[in-house]
């Protein structure tokens, strides 16, 4: 079955998505801790390690299904991107024989502009956020006919996005609350499409300085939110999608807000305790635990998103 067969958001299609990119993604591991380790309850947390994922981040689920379940035109496809969307489409497209053209803004990390460059896209880097490279790529689609791949606001995008969820419940199957990092919304709105009418809670973390999806849901729609912090590359869209948003409604219990040095130290605290190096936002959701923006029922069982892993964090000459 083609994604494109059916727009609705749903387990069945999410569940057939899994089906057509399995060849093409990896099956993330999970790691099971105590909250001790993280100087909290000894509450049992299972943090799923996405960002081992190809590219760096979860966003290649989403990139193979646009990829692999859409029409691509002789002009091959474009995007944009704060850094890790582009990387996902960018390493896709490379795998599949794609032409990518990837549009970021100044604010993408290094990193993010290296990966990008490394999987042999044609990278244009310009304007301050994210909007204006979504204008940019919008007015290269006008010229050259070659297909969007939106980051977070497309159907196919949130199937694969979601595959994450179908996945980490085969993996731990009581879970009762699972927590996300929310940038435009795919990750997020994916995976509480697969856990919609499950005993599993899904939590939505977001940086205070971008609090885009916080602002939606008081507003009872998408609105323009600010676009500040240390995740600004990845968690700080103008506006959630729409398409996520009919999800949010109804399946996301809740924001947790964290500030820029609960993350850093979320950050600290996976290096130390799993000795891996996340990005901030992959750290995000982490982050709501360790600074109490969430605190847990004591026996509560608790899935984590680290969800990115693009980050020039780690010096190699020592």
């Amino acid at each position: 079955m083609a994604a494109s067969d059916d727009k609705t958001i749903n387990r069945s299609n999410i569940a057939a998505v899994a089906g057509i990119i399995r060849p093409y993604v990896r099956r993330t591991p999970v790691l099971e801790v105590v909250g001790s380790e993280f100087g909290l309850e000894d509450v049992p947390i299972t943090l799923k390690l996405e960002l081992l994922q190809h590219s760096g981040s979860f966003k290649a689920r989403g990139a193979f299904t646009n990829l692999l379940t859409r029409d691509i035109p002789e002009a091959g496809v474009v995007a944009a991107s704060g850094g890790n969307h582009g990387a996902a489409v960018a390493y896709a497209a490379s795998k599949l024989g794609i032409p990518a053209k990837i549009f970021v803004p100044t604010a993408s990390s290094p990193a993010k502009i290296a990966r990008i460059k490394s999987f042999g896209a044609d990278l244009v880097v310009g304007g301050d956020l994210y909007n204006d490279a979504l204008l940019a790529s919008e007015d290269w689609v006008a010229q050259s006919g070659a297909l969007a791949i939106h980051a977070y606001d497309q159907t196919e995008t949130l199937l694969g996005q979601g595959t994450t969820a179908l996945e980490l419940e085969d993996q731990v199957a009581d879970l009762d609350t699972v927590l996300v990092s929310v940038g435009g919304g795919g990750f997020i709105g994916g995976i509480a499409a697969w856990y919609a009418g499950s005993d599993t809670k899904v939590v939505g973390v977001e940086p205070e300085a971008a609090p885009t999806l916080h602002m939606a849901l008081a507003a009872g729609e998408p609105v323009d939110a600010p676009g500040g912090g240390i995740a600004a590359d990845s968690l700080a869209p103008r506006q959630v999608g729409k398409l996520m948003f009919e999800i949010a409604r109804d399946h996301i219990d809740h924001v947790a807000l964290v500030t820029d040095d609960d993350i850093i130290g979320a950050r600290q605290k996976i290096w130390d305790v799993v000795r891996v190096v996340a990005e901030p936002g992959g750290a995000a959701a982490l982050a709501a635990l360790i600074s109490g923006k969430y605190n847990p029922e004591p026996d509560e069982r608790v899935g984590v998103l680290v969800c990115g892993s693009n980050t020039v964090a780690v010096d190699f000459s020592r």
